[in-house]
């Protein structure tokens, strides 16, 4: 009998040797052919001697024709173990006959010759606009899971893209396996068994063998399924590669009949979302099914000079290949085409709305030459910077129209948009109307009544009355705002939501602004243009910096401002990063500002698993702070979970200098106004993107004193670092939000309107250079076809694009 010690010793010596353990291995099977094949001819036995201690030494010299030969052999005597005595004579003959053979053997016919992937619909399919249920292999039983994923018709079936591909189409020999690998192989089932185990599990073991090894496959099933796996079959597999004993293994494993078109293997995989009782085969084969079908009946809908201008590919080959990539390149030509068709699309409608918005008659003409507004912006207390004057302009100039103004004004914390809304409520009252302009919390509406107010006062007595009208003012006081409103003695009303409730009615409302308007809903919106006077002018507000580019495409219809100047004078903040062993120093610093009667900020870390989780991650920090860190400070808790009367009275404390430091989750208002803070600090900095950290910053800096953003990093990796890096060398928010896109993606932005709302299934709006171009080749076709007669499908996707963004709002 052969020992491995002395195999292992003689394959280390190198091709001599091989050619003399090749001569050995022949006399073992000659051994164990005259002892009946009882396995017993190697201690061991033979597979378990060749698997482990053989084909393992070949690693020094595995190309040689010598180690060829004995992977041949490794093959042919793969599951020999398992096999009855008939079998194994036959495995060892065949094996005897490739030693005999060597180099004069013929190479098998390869793999990827005799794979064919699967093309053609395996049934016939129903018209793009039927249900999902008339679709094979779907049925009523299954209707509900697809409508589930949003698939209610085939045409939603056709345009249910990929989140993932899994690159199956490398094939592998069995001796390529590499352990922790998902690989895909193509082998002959040399034998299956089932053991019955408990808990009514069964475990399925099936040896699979090509020309150069063997490997075991598992697989674990219940009941009395099993998988459909035979004995003497040709079949494809793929699966992660384990290894048990020192011996290669592999469970679980996807498979294929070759003789059949690959639809799960052999090819780049597309990965679909899916559900629970939808098994992710099924739902692939049905969307092939459709696409295969339907991609080569679809209509081109883009104008052809653009196809041919950008180098695009058919609308056909685009939908074949972004769900069945035939490669890499021909996926990422595919994402190309139907992204800028998305763009398109969405810029065309933009436009389409701005374009009937301008031509709307119907509204109020506004007094933009009234000497009271000459009066307010001659006494300002200080001068306009070039930037606010340009928006002040462009601002009168809608409201001088009989077309109802619907702008956008962006501006960083501090750049002065109250002005321009103080300048715009003024020339509402001046031509005999009345404004209103509402906040998101009672905290900013009284921050907005105190700045408006003060900046009417040197109009003495022509400056407009205003009101602050929220949900804290009961009884008396509140039905007196509400007879100043109806009567039209109150003319400019500035408060939170309770400004739309039904007991509000204005005389004459003719200018609605909103601030931070991401914060209400449409039907807020709506409900607040509803009780104006005809159809009313309207200014959004933003303190959030969105690149020019990705607003025009998110908000496309709006006509959009930006305050891009910062007045003079305004306190420099200095922003500071710490690592792990420094925070020591950051919590000095704080204190150190508020024994010196200051107030600080400390953001708690993001914790994206859910409000609740990261209000307790909230509460657990307060309390570590305050009994840890500085227990002789006054604390303050904010977060999400908290009622909105709760926050205020909390943030009114820090406002009246009651607290110290204000613990806060990210919720903290963004244009709360405390001129007493210098210090911001921010624990888990390196989880926040740009423009949450310069969102955070901009909260403190407000007072005369020298302000400090103290940015705390958790275990930063390079992305982590860059940002931190990046925000205390820069202060601008703009080339801070361009760079968030870039290195984050739109979803950073708060208010702006996600990818899902916009329907945009391929696109990506961190592509500026494709929103810009998208943007000016959908203004060139609108311009000689304002109507799109030319193109009536691309109209058509048009209408639902802009009928699918009214629904989601």
């Amino acid at each position: 009998m052969w020992g491995r010690a002395r195999w292992a010793s003689r394959l280390r010596k190198g091709v001599v040797e091989l050619e003399r353990a090749l001569a050995s291995l022949g006399n073992i099977l000659k051994l164990e052919e005259r002892r009946g094949y009882n396995n017993k001819s190697v201690m061991g036995g033979l597979e378990r001697f060749l698997s482990q201690t053989l084909l393992p030494s070949l690693e020094t010299d595995g190309t040689s024709q010598q180690a060829v030969v004995i992977r041949r052999v490794a093959g042919e005597l793969g599951g020999y173990t398992a096999l009855p005595p008939d079998q194994r004579a036959a495995r060892i003959r065949s094996a005897m006959e490739v030693l005999r053979n060597g180099e004069s053997r013929p190479a098998p016919v390869p793999t990827a010759g005799r794979i064919h992937l699967k093309q053609a619909p395996s049934q016939a399919v129903p018209a793009l606009d039927e249900a999902i249920v008339t679709v094979p292999y779907v049925g009523p039983k299954r209707q509900a899971l697809f409508e589930k994923l949003g698939i209610n018709t085939v045409r939603d079936a056709l345009e249910y893209f990929p989140k993932d591909y899994h690159d199956r189409s490398t094939l592998r020999t069995i001796a390529e396996l590499n352990y922790g690998n998902k690989e895909t192989f193509v082998a002959e089932v040399r034998t299956v068994s089932v053991r019955r185990l408990r808990n009514s599990t069964n475990l399925l073991t099936a040896v699979l063998a090509d020309h150069t090894g063997t490997i075991e496959a598992t697989w674990f099933t219940r009941g009395y399924y099993r998988p459909s796996i035979e004995q003497g079959q040709e079949m494809i597999f793929t699966g992660k590669i384990g290894q048990y004993h020192g011996k290669l293994k592999v469970e679980g494993a996807e498979f294929e009949d070759i003789e059949r078109g690959l639809l799960h293997s052999g090819r780049i995989v597309p990965i679909y979302r899916s559900t629970e009782g939808l098994p992710p085969k099924l739902l692939r084969r049905v969307l092939h099914d459709v696409v295969s079908y339907h991609a080569p009946r679809v209509a081109e809908y883009l104008p052809p000079y653009l196809l041919e201008r950008d180098g695009l590919s058919d609308l056909s080959d685009a939908l074949g290949e972004i769900h069945f990539p035939s490669s890499w390149d021909g996926l990422e030509t595919a994402r190309r085409r139907l992204g800028f068709g998305e763009l398109f699309e969405m810029q065309l409608g933009a436009l389409i709305k701005q374009a009937a918005r301008r031509k709307q008659a119907g509204g109020v003409r506004l007094s933009v030459d009234h000497p009271d507004l000459d009066l307010f912006l001659g006494n300002l207390p200080f001068r306009l910077t070039g930037a606010q004057q340009r928006v002040i302009n462009e601002v009168l100039g809608d409201a001088g129209s009989e077309a109802p103004m619907l702008r956008m004004l962006q501006g960083d914390v501090g750049s002065g948009k109250t002005v321009v809304a103080a300048a715009a409520l003024v020339a509402a009252v001046a031509g005999g109307y009345q404004g209103a302009l509402m906040a998101p919390t009672e905290i900013l509406a009284e921050q907005h009544y105190r700045n408006v107010t003060r900046l009417l006062e040197p109009m003495g007595e022509r400056a407009p009355r205003v009101a602050l009208l929220t949900g804290s003012l009961k009884g008396r006081a509140r039905t007196q705002v509400y007879e100043g409103i109806a009567s039209g003695e109150v003319q400019i009303v500035i408060g939170t939501h309770a400004i739309i409730q039904q007991a509000v009615e204005f005389q004459r409302l003719a200018l609605a602004i909103v601030d931070e308007q991401h914060r209400f809903g449409v039907e807020q919106r709506a409900a607040l243009v509803a009780k104006a006077h005809a159809n009313p002018h309207m200014l959004v507000m933003t303190a959030t910096p969105i690149p020019r580019s990705l607003a025009l495409t998110a908000y496309g219809d709006l006509d959009l401002s930006i305050i891009d100047e910062m007045p003079p004078g305004r306190q420099e903040i200095l922003t500071q990063a710490f690592g792990p062993a420094e925070r020591s120093q950051a919590y000095a610093r704080l204190h150190e500002e508020a024994e010196a009667g200051r107030q600080a900020f400390v953001i708690c870390p993001l914790v994206e698993e859910s409000e609740k989780v990261e209000a307790k991650a909230a509460v657990a920090e307060y309390e570590r702070l305050q009994g840890d860190v500085f227990p002789d400070l006054r604390l303050g808790l904010l977060h999400g979970r908290m009622k909105a009367a709760e926050k205020d009275r909390v943030m009114e404390q820090f406002r009246d200098r009651e607290l110290d430091v204000l613990v806060s989750t990210s919720v903290v208002e963004v244009g709360i106004d405390i001129p007493n803070a210098t210090v911001m600090l921010v624990e888990g900095a390196d989880r926040f993107g740009l423009a949450q950290l310069h969102q955070f910053r901009g909260r403190v800096g407000r007072g005369a004193q020298r302000s400090y953003c103290l940015l705390l990093a958790d275990s930063p990796g390079e992305d982590g670092r860059k940002r931190l890096e990046i925000v205390e060398q820069n202060t601008d928010g703009f080339f801070l939000a361009e760079q968030d896109l870039l290195m984050r993606g739109p979803g950073e932005f708060y208010g702006l309107r996600q990818s899902g709302a916009l329907n945009l299934k391929v696109a990506s709006l961190a592509d500026v250079g494709l929103l810009e171009e998208t943007r000016k080749l959908a203004a060139g076709l609108l311009e000689d076809d304002p109507r799109l007669d030319d193109y009536p499908e691309l109209a058509r996707r048009v209408e639902a694009r802009l009928n699918s963004l009214s629904e989601a709002n």
